[in-house]
């Protein structure tokens, strides 16, 4: 079945950069769409970032400028790099894939049936 593993959050001070990684098993890169989901406590779950086999990406407003979404077909990794982290993105980090592509500029978690655990990142000020 499909594994989906986030790495790579942590605790920064506003400003500060983190990469996470969602390394899969049993999922082709090459195909479909990834993308990255966060849930603050009291949040509703946001779509950050997502991408395309193709390449084509699409980003929350909230995050555009600072974060990229990234990934590496034959290590079979999704990456979102973020930079000048705000308090406000502190949250838990979900990587989620479909085995379709997103054919639009939206970012719905009810689209992707494949979920990794989570991975917290707490920006402090």
């Amino acid at each position: 079945q499909v594994q989906l593993v986030e790495s790579g959050g942590g605790s920064v001070q506003a400003g500060g950069s983190l990469r996470l990684s969602c390394a899969a098993s049993h999922y082709t890169y090459s195909t479909g769409c990834m993308a990255w989901f966060r849930q603050a406590p009291g949040k509703e779950r946001e779509g950050v970032a997502r991408i395309n086999s193709d390449g084509g990406t699409v980003y929350a407003d909230s995050v555009k400028g600072r974060f990229t979404i990234s990934k590496d077909n034959a290590k079979s990794t999704l990456y979102l790099q973020m930079n000048n982290l705000k308090p406000e993105d502190t949250a838990m980090y979900f990587c989620a894939a479909r085995p379709w592509l997103c054919s639009n500029r939206m970012i719905v978690g009810s689209a992707f049936p494949y979920w990794g655990q989570g991975s917290q990142v707490t920006v402090s000020s």
